[in-house]
């Protein structure tokens, strides 16, 4: 996956080589290699991909078994991935690698980092050289977030 932003250690970083494979449509023979499945179609062993209209609490018995969730964004408008991922890491406690996908676009990951996505696969046509400045974001943050649940008042 080519545009690919990840924190690591707090530090965002474009990566150049990611072994997984994002699988939009199922087909008879699928790749080689680590796959990013629809929810529909996951196997062990692969990482898996939820639509907005997918239930996070279906996946509470297989977090075991994962070690990749991304978070599909047909269009930057749909705001339902942010619910989604905040409740894999807060009321689910997902600790592996929470996915961007889809539409995702500079001025969302600032946001994105604070519902609990660690890696950002930033759309094709867009720039993820310019997306990293807008991980900088908000300097403080007043309310709770999947990143620092105490609000600015109980930080003090």
């Amino acid at each position: 996956m080519n545009n690919l932003i990840r924190l690591v250690d707090g530090q965002a970083q474009l990566l150049s080589d990611d072994p997984w494979t994002l699988v939009r449509e199922i087909e008879d023979e699928l790749p080689t290699g680590p796959l990013i499945l629809p929810l529909a179609h996951w196997r062990e062993g692969h990482g898996i991909w939820l639509s907005p209209d997918d239930e996070v609490e279906s996946l509470e018995l297989r977090l075991g078994e994962l070690s990749l969730i991304a978070i599909d964004f047909p269009s930057f408008r749909d705001g339902r991935g942010y619910s989604q991922a905040y409740l894999l890491r807060t009321r689910l406690g997902w600790q592996g690698e929470l996915r961007a996908i889809g539409d995702v676009l500079r001025d969302q990951l600032s946001h994105m980092r604070q519902c609990g996505f660690d890696s950002f696969a930033v759309r094709e046509d867009k720039s993820a050289e310019d997306a990293l400045k807008g991980l900088a974001g908000m300097s403080v943050l007043y309310g709770r977030s999947a990143i620092e649940p105490r609000p600015l008042f109980r930080r003090r």
